[in-house]
Order: structure tokens, then sequence, then C-alpha cells
């Protein structure tokens, strides 16, 4: 335990109890309603950048399992809670939360106000911040909250995207094997394993992988993955959908899905405090079935903006009306925002939306 204290660039810092590593983080402050899930969500790469805040009061007392890791530690910069537990009580737990913190060399801070700091958020939108552990100096955090870039000028991508391409073989033998190449954009474990649960072989390139490349692997689809950061900075990956697409199947999930939007002619945008968390509510324009799902994004994309007119959108966010899935049939081509491999978070579109890739590599002669 020791001094800690989190700044934001609107001149608010709150002092606090420190655990896990001692040092300073700078990034994000973004939060989340989810209530169980936390070691998902601490290592999912899409974190990369921010500083974590769970709106739920007691976070770590179920402990950390390493078996539920989305990738290979933890990803986001810096941890802030009400209360975190130090007791935990599961027959699964490997560890607290603060041994988890403290073993990544990552920084949390609890004992502060997280129900003021998400109604600023929700009324002010998304501010830089800086969490020190070691100090309680409140205007020193505020000069580094300050001090940080916007994000939208971070290539956060190149963070957690792998170095070079490898293959997972499927261990389910379905009389037909096919082939998916993932561009790794910060890719959560749960992708992959979705995929492989269903007999698909998936080869892993970097997110700068030309569409010549990705072309070397025969791909039964291209499969396009969740990462961090502004979609307009994914250059590589935007021009290996457009040089692809009517060659091959392609989907996507979260970034990737506001990837294939751009490349499809759309605008994206930043929301005012993003969607994070495992109950947002998604309505399916051609059932009307609403369904709740896993959500973690920043931007967002603009439905009305796609130059390819055969472009439907095909499912909305009830809350505020945002994309939340699109497809071009014609090319063979969709995507979601949300979460459908849901780990963690509810599974109510997981077989819909790996089912409709089991179909449409299917279909490819």
């Amino acid at each position: 335990m020791m001094d800690a204290v989190i700044g934001l660039e609107d001149g608010t810092f709150l002092k606090g109890t420190g655990f896990g590593a001692e040092g300073i983080v700078c990034g994000e402050l973004v939060f989340t309603t989810q209530y169980t899930g936390y070691e998902e969500s601490l290592t999912d790469p899409s974190y990369s950048g921010q500083i974590l805040m769970f709106t739920y009061p007691l976070i770590g007392n179920y402990g950390v399992n390493d078996e539920t890791f989305q990738s290979d530690g933890v990803k986001a910069e810096g941890l802030v809670v009400r209360e975190a537990c130090p007791s935990p009580s599961h027959h699964q737990s490997m560890r607290n939360i603060y041994k988890l913190m403290e073993d990544e060399g990552k920084p949390g801070i609890s004992g502060v106000d997280t129900r003021m700091l998400t109604i600023g958020t929700r009324e002010h939108g998304t501010m830089r911040a800086a969490l020190i552990n070691g100090s309680d100096d409140g205007e020193e955090a505020v000069r580094l909250a300050r001090a940080q870039p916007d994000i939208s000028s971070l290539d956060l991508i190149s963070r957690v995207t792998c170095k070079e391409p490898y293959t997972i073989k499927s261990q389910v033998n379905t009389g037909d094997k096919k082939n998916v190449v993932l561009i790794d954009l910060g890719m959560k474990r749960n992708i992959s394993t979705s995929l492989l649960n269903r007999g698909i072989d998936v080869t892993v390139v970097p997110a700068t992988t030309p569409a010549s490349v990705i072309q070397e692997f025969d791909p039964d689809l291209l499969f396009l993955s969740n990462g961090p950061g502004d979609p307009q900075n994914a250059n590589a990956a935007i021009d290996a959908v457009k040089e692809m697409a009517g060659t091959v199947p392609i989907a996507g999930i979260c970034l990737g899905h506001q990837i294939i939007a751009r490349a499809l002619g759309a605008d994206t945008y930043k929301l005012k405090f993003g969607h994070r968390g495992a109950n947002q509510p998604v309505k399916d324009l051609e059932t009307g079935i609403v369904h709740i799902t896993s959500q973690n994004h920043g931007f967002a994309v603009e439905g009305d903006s796609f130059d390819d007119t055969d472009v439907t959108v095909t499912q909305v966010n009830t809350n505020d009306r945002t994309v939340e899935g699109i497809e071009q049939k014609d090319l063979d081509i969709f995507s979601v925002q949300y979460h459908p491999e849901a780990h963690a978070g509810p599974r109510d579109t997981e077989k819909i939306f790996f089912g409709k890739i089991m179909k449409a590599m299917g279909g490819r002669i």
C-alpha cells in the first residue's frame, strides 16, 4: 500500500490508496460497467493507452485466474476502483488483484469516488488522466494529464499486434478444414478460440501485413480483430480490405468493424465517452430482436457516410442509435461493433456471428 493520486485534464484530482506497481502512467480515463470479467477487461489489448475504471464498487472478489486472460498480460495502463478485494474467494483463484497488478508492473488506485468520476466523464466526455503511485501530488498529476497527446495521435496498434505471422491448427476434425487469416490489431484470445472450436485453422498476421502477403496464405476468409485507438490510423489494414474486397469473404469485430467501414468509404468519429460494459442492447433491424452485448470502444461508424450504396446497416444500439453492424452482401463483407466472442460477457450473439462466418466460408468457390 502507498500514497496515490489520479489527476484529470480538467483540473480534478483525487487522492487514494495505491496498490500494484509504484510509478506514473498516463492515458484516457475510461469506465466500464462490468461487475464481473475484470480479468478479461484488464488483459484486453483494446485498453492499451487507457486507464480503466470500474463503476462496480468492489473489484477482485473472486480473485484472478490466468486462464481467463485475453492476451499475455494486463494491457490497460492502470486500474481505478472504489475498493479492491485483498482476500478473494474462488476455487480457481491463483492470486488477488493486488498481486496481479504488482506482477504486471501496473499501478492501481483504490479508495476514490468512482461514481463522481463516472458522472464527470458522462457529462464532459472522456478525459486524459495521469495516475501516480508513490505520491499524492495532485497538481503534478493534473500537469501530466494535460501534457500527454490525444489518443487519436498515438499509434497504439503497434504496441499490441503480433510481430510475425503464426498459425494455430484446430484440433476439431470437421472433414473440410478451412483457414482464416486474422489481422491482429490487438486480438482478444477468445476470437481465435471461437474459430478453433469450429474446426477452423487460424493464421494470425501483424496489423501492417499487405494484401499480397495475406493472399499467399490462401484464406477462406479474412478477419479483422478488435484493437485500441483511432481506426483512421490503421492505414495498412484499410488498404488490405480495399484490395481483397470481392475476392474472399471479410468479417470484423470492434476496431475491425470500423476499419471495414472506412474501407467501404464511411467516416468514423469519437464518441463522447464510449461504450464499455457487458449490458449494451443491440437491435437486429431484420429480425427486430434485441441482444445484450459486451462492448469496449471509443469510436463509432457514421452510418449514412458510405461511398458504397450497397452497404446495409444491419444493427443499431438502442440507447443512442449508433451503428452496431453492417453488411455488403455482393462482396460478402459483414462486421459488428460489439464482441460476439463473449469472454467475458453475454453470449446472445456468439452462435449467430460465428455461424455466419461458417456459412460465408462454406459458400466460397
